[in-house]
Parts: structure tokens; C-alpha cells; sequence
């Protein structure tokens, strides 16, 4: 049942659903974060209860995951696992030309700032997006899949398009106890590109929680917002 003390309204664009919960301030900023399941009101109440600064949240649900997420292609990762088709410059280019225009315009003044969100293949798709658009200003990673074969390559040989003012990453301290030869490398990658962040200048923070990728991922998720709503 929908909890009944959540003010928010929704829109449904090319079917993505999309749940704005505006922050008491037309002033304030606004985070988009995409989920993969509907996660967008365990966030925001686990916002609300770690009083996190005002905001408007945006939560983006329905996507083609594999797709929407990934930015280039990659095989299954194991027998049963489907592959990563590339489509996050497309995705990319809806969030910023008609998702965010129509959200926005339901709120009663400008945003003070935009900052983007996911966990997992949206925690990747965040930190891409730093490469592609000067839309965000404040990115939260939480266990991205930083793994991805490529993708740190990618992030040391190509130049941002903004350079973010906060930048959040964070990892669980069992992620990386597999056996798979591209997801154990997780945590060493997460940790060297944080290192390149930091010695760029970005004011960047990582965070080793306990636990694998699977726990607590909307606690985890509204710490890495709460981080990078602060001053």
C-alpha cells in the first residue's frame, strides 16, 4: 500500500515511470536517481529519516536495465546472465531532453542544482554521464559497477564535461569475494578511479561498507544523496 504521508506526483515518459517528490523549497536541488524496482519511496523515506538537506527527489523506474545503464556492449557475465547492450547515450539523451524539462516543470521555481543517483549499473551510468553532459553538478555512485570491462580505460584517457562539485562512491566490502573474473575486480577498480577523482581536484569521497551488493541498498543509497547535498 502507498504510504500515505508521501507527497509526490508522477509522469510517464517513453514508459519510464517517474516519481518527483518536491522538497518544501522551489529553490532547493533536485537529485534523479534511477531504480531498478520502484525503490524510489524506501529512499526517500530513508531520507527523510537520516534528515538529509531539503531537496526535491526524482526516482526513474521502468527502464531496460541492461540496456538503459550500460554504455557499450559486454557478453552475459555467467551461463544464465543476459548481455549489457550499450544504450545509455540514448537513455542519457531522453533523461536530459525530456524527462528532466517535464519534471522540472512541475515545480513552482528553478532548481539550485542537479545531481544524479543510482546503485549498481545506474551508480555506472552516474559517473558516465560526467563524460557525455554538464547537466549534473553532484554525482552518488553506490556500488556501481565500476567493474565494467572498459570502463576504467575509459574514465583515465577521456575528459569530463563538468567537473562535479561533490562526487560520492561507495562499495560493499564483500563485493568483490567472488569468483567472477570481471566482478572481483570491483573493488580495486572503484578504489583506483576514486584515487584519479581525487587527484583532480574533485571532492570526492568512498565509503567500504559492510556487507556484499545486495544489502541495504536504499540505506545506502540515501547516505550517498544526504553526502552530496551538503555544502
Amino acid at each position: 500500500m502507498e504510504n500515505a504521508n508521501i507527497n509526490k506526483s508522477r509522469l510517464h515518459i517513453a514508459n519510464k515511470e517517474i516519481e518527483i517528490y518536491p522538497g518544501a523549497t522551489p529553490d532547493c536541488p533536485i537529485i534523479y536517481l534511477n531504480t531498478f524496482s520502484q525503490e524510489g519511496d524506501t529512499v526517500y523515506q530513508a531520507l527523510r529519516r537520516s534528515q538529509a538537506p531539503e531537496h526535491t527527489l526524482v526516482a526513474i523506474s521502468g527502464l531496460a536495465w541492461d540496456h538503459d545503464m550500460a554504455p557499450w556492449d559486454i557478453p552475459p557475465l555467467h551461463k544464465n546472465d543476459t548481455p549489457c547492450t550499450g544504450g545509455a547515450d540514448a537513455y542519457l539523451q531522453l533523461l536530459t531532453e525530456e524527462i528532466i524539462p517535464e519534471a522540472e516543470r512541475t515545480l513552482p521555481g528553478p532548481v539550485l542544482w542537479r545531481g544524479l543517483a543510482g546503485y549498481s549499473l545506474a551508480g555506472l551510468f552516474a559517473v558516465y554521464s560526467l563524460y557525455q553532459t554538464a547537466a549534473f553538478s553532484r554525482i552518488a555512485s553506490m556500488s556501481g559497477s565500476l567493474w565494467f570491462p572498459g570502463f576504467q580505460e575509459y574514465v583515465f584517457t577521456h575528459e569530463m564535461k563538468i567537473t562535479p562539485q561533490r562526487l560520492y562512491l561507495s562499495l560493499g566490502d564483500r563485493e568483490s569475494k567472488t569468483k567472477n573474473p570481471y566482478l572481483k575486480t570491483v573493488q580495486e577498480r572503484t578504489e583506483t578511479i576514486y584515487n584519479l577523482f581525487r587527484q583532480q581536484g574533485i571532492d570526492t569521497i568512498y565509503r567500504l561498507n559492510q556487507g556484499n551488493h545486495f544489502q541495504n541498498a536504499a540505506q545506502r543509497t540515501a547516505a550517498g544523496i544526504a553526502w552530496i547535498l551538503g555544502s
